[in-house]
């Protein structure tokens, strides 16, 4: 089991953010929310969609907000976010874009509407040093026992 693990995590509702805190005290990782300059996403999800799709047909992802740690100080890096178009999502993509040189492992949790398409592709090949392996996905609806979830994938977790 690794013993120095970093949950990063990016979460535009909320749903993600309690998938977090619940692989959080599985794992008992330190935690790291990414953040983007206020205004950057709407509330509403289609225009949210709209800005996303901007952003990744432009390469112009949005900014960090908050410090980062040292990332060779962790074994394991787990990352989080939302499923945007079967796609990860733009802060969640510039977030990766800071492990180019990492080495070590990194695995994606992500939430979804059911259907997350490509994801953990689209995810392994932001990041081409690391080690990547198999994430977990859940919808809200799976937010009920996302403990016992996690716990089963941790213990796998190789």
């Amino acid at each position: 089991m690794p013993t120095k693990v970093l949950i990063a995590t990016y979460s535009w509702s909320g749903t993600t953010a309690k998938m977090a805190t619940a692989l959080q005290r599985v794992t008992g990782a330190t935690q790291v929310t990414l953040t983007v300059p206020a205004g950057t996403f709407s509330n509403d999800m289609y225009a949210t969609a709209d800005v996303v799709n901007q952003q990744l047909a432009s390469g112009h992802l949005p900014e960090l907000t908050n410090a980062l740690p040292d990332f060779t100080q962790f074994d394991v890096i787990l990352v989080g976010g939302p499923v945007w178009s079967a796609k990860v999502a733009t802060p969640v993509r510039r977030f990766l874009r800071q492990l180019t040189t990492y080495t070590g492992t990194v695995a994606p949790f992500y939430t979804d509407a059911g259907t997350p398409g490509d994801y953990e592709a689209d995810f392994s090949s932001l990041v081409p040093r690391a080690t990547v392996v198999a994430g977990i996905g859940m919808t809200a609806g799976d937010l009920a026992a996302a403990d016992q979830k996690l716990t089963t994938w941790w213990a796998d977790f190789k």
